[in-house]
């Protein structure tokens, strides 16, 4: 491998998701396909290895030391993986190795100490703790030791398949995986371990079981195609892919080295900008360099709501209405609403609790409560049965709020007679919060602008309406804004810790930066503005990564095979 060719264009190459990754992968199946290292014709050919492996076969068989199994079949040119170079042979897994399968332990065959019990987790895990048992209660059978070839076939698809070399010393092995014992000299355990590995697609394509746990049959793995090689180029390829495999490893180090570094620079610039007034020109010239991952546009976008809801996105304006002389144009339309029927009237709330100001805002702003602005709700839906009726009402999921914005892909179907529906049909500017969920979502509020009388809610939510005296996008802007989520998700109970709620108390006691309604348009038309070169910058790293993706193909393909 020509490593100058790789090293020259890594840093672009690294762009790519999962970059190192994909070089290990490339190299591994360079490697069975015969392109990483030069066949030499000196070599004695897979045919002689074949040979001798029936020779072996039949000598097992008639000492009794190997079972007689079902005959293989013959593998089809459609049925091997890749045309195989000039001296290679295909031979399927069942021929070279007989497999023993571990002993199924129980609990109670475990003890504090003694013997190490084999598990997949002891496989894929160096870390992972052992189970011990009983030494005089195994046979040799269960046993391994050093250098023996081990296959885990069941577990979890693409985490616990695969094959391995032991080397941890005398143990006893679990079911679930396979001690091969090699038939004859025809295979070195490295090459064999390469090449089952760089078929795993094909095991877990071919798994069975459920979404959680699968498993790969004896006879499924018996009747794996493999490439042989002659056994010295076998040797001569190990050689190439650990020299290759310790490059990838310095690789993902510098790699590694490198994203925290940048990690850092972005963590340390987003912090700087959210110290100004406002966003310079400067700075955003300075986004691209930015923003090089889908994380640090996410932070990014964190970063614009909080300057927002801040006062410090944009400047001031002197001539502004004041935000406490919008409050009391809230405040009739709050009294009109109770009039109404539509709002309960409630004991008013003290406008600047210490523990309502999260932070400093300009002096044109004023500190409310979220329950100061509602003139509908809060009101929590409805969770009837799910039915099978595409004629029934929708009620809308979790899910459909989750991002912060109304999706309306997704619902579902409730039995809900129509007189009941008219409680929770949802109407445009309808602001639904999630009443539980996760910590992260628990409180995330979206804005419903679908049609009137097509979904109900969920019990799940809460709905309220807003003054209309408001900038609607600009209270959602800071409903979803940093220091908000931080509100909610601090303020949310329960006894489960995997969903925890908010009541409608927490709701309306929110704590709300209030800004003149100008400067609100102001801002929304600013975040407008800057979301969307947030949208144009993910683009752009979605072109870079692709055209980092084809560039480390390229160069791949030119520097394994230099």
């Amino acid at each position: 491998m020509n490593a100058d060719i790789l090293l020259q264009h890594f840093n672009r190459i690294s762009e790519a998701p999962d970059a190192v990754a994909r070089l290990r992968r490339f190299i591994l199946d360079l490697a069975v396909r015969g392109k990483l290292v030069e066949q030499d014709p000196n070599d004695e050919p897979a045919a002689e290895l074949l040979k001798r492996i029936q020779v072996e076969k039949a000598r097992l068989l008639k000492e009794g030391s190997l079972k007689k199994g079902k005959a293989a079949l013959p593998i089809e040119g459609d049925e091997q993986p890749f045309p195989a170079p000039l001296r290679w042979q295909f031979v399927r897994l069942g021929d070279v190795v007989e497999m023993v399968n571990g002993r199924a332990f129980k609990p109670t065959d475990w003890i504090d100490r003694g013997l190490p019990i084999v598990r997949i987790q002891n496989l894929n895990n160096a870390h992972a703790p052992f189970n011990y048992c009983d030494p005089e209660t195994i046979d040799d059978r269960h046993l391994i030791r050093d250098d023996d070839f081990l296959i885990s076939w069941s577990g979890t698809p693409g985490t616990s398949f695969g094959a391995f070399i032991w080397k941890r010393g005398l143990a006893a092995l679990n079911q679930h995986i396979f001690r091969c014992i090699r038939i004859g000299n025809t295979f070195c355990s490295n090459f064999l371990r390469l090449a089952i590995n760089s078929q795993l697609d094909v095991l877990i394509s071919q798994a069975q079981g459920g979404v959680g746990l699968q498993h790969v049959t004896k006879g499924t793995l018996e009747s794996l195609p493999l490439p042989l090689p002659p056994l010295a180029e076998q040797q001569r390829i190990v050689a190439k892919v650990e020299e290759l495999m310790a490059l990838c490893d310095q690789l993902q180090a510098a790699k590694k080295e490198h994203e925290l570094r940048r990690d850092m620079l972005v963590a340390a610039s987003l912090q700087q900008i959210q110290s100004p007034d406002e966003l310079t020109p400067v700075f955003l010239d300075h986004l691209p360099r930015l923003t090089t991952r889908p994380e640090h546009i996410k932070q990014l976008r964190q970063a614009i709501l909080n300057l927002a809801v801040r006062g410090r996105l944009i400047a001031q304006y002197p001539n502004d209405e004041p935000a406490n002389v919008l409050l009391e144009r809230i405040r009739l339309e709050q009294r009109s609403s109770i009039e109404s029927g539509v709002l309960k009237n409630r004991v008013p709330v003290n406008e600047r609790e210490e523990n309502g100001c999260l932070f400093l805002i300009p002096a044109e702003w004023c500190w409310v409560k979220l329950a100061d602005l509602i003139t509908f709700g809060p009101q929590n839906g409805v969770s009837p049965k799910e039915i099978k009726d595409d004629k029934a009402p929708k009620a809308i999921t979790l899910t459909a709020t989750t991002s912060g914005l109304f999706n309306a892909a997704y619902y579902k179907h409730v039995e809900l007679q129509a007189e009941d529906c008219e409680r929770y049909w949802l109407s445009p500017d309808d602001v639904l919060f999630q009443r539980g969920n996760t910590r992260e979502y628990v409180g995330m509020a979206a804005i419903f602008d679908g049609p009137a009388k097509a979904f109900v809610f969920p019990d799940l939510m809460i709905r309220v309406r807003f003054s209309t005296s408001l900038e609607l996008r600009f209270v959602h802007m800071m409903l979803v804004s940093p220091p908000l989520r931080s509100y909610f998700s601090s303020n949310a109970t329960g006894a489960s810790a995997t969903m925890p709620k908010i009541n409608q108390s927490v709701l309306l006691n929110a704590p709300v930066p209030l800004p003149p309604l100008a400067e609100q348009r102001r801002i929304v038309a600013k975040i407008d503005e800057l979301m969307a070169l947030c949208d144009q910058l993910e683009a752009q790293l979605t072109t870079t990564q692709i055209d980092s993706r084809r560039l480390m193909e390229a160069v791949l393909r030119d520097a394994l095979v230099a």
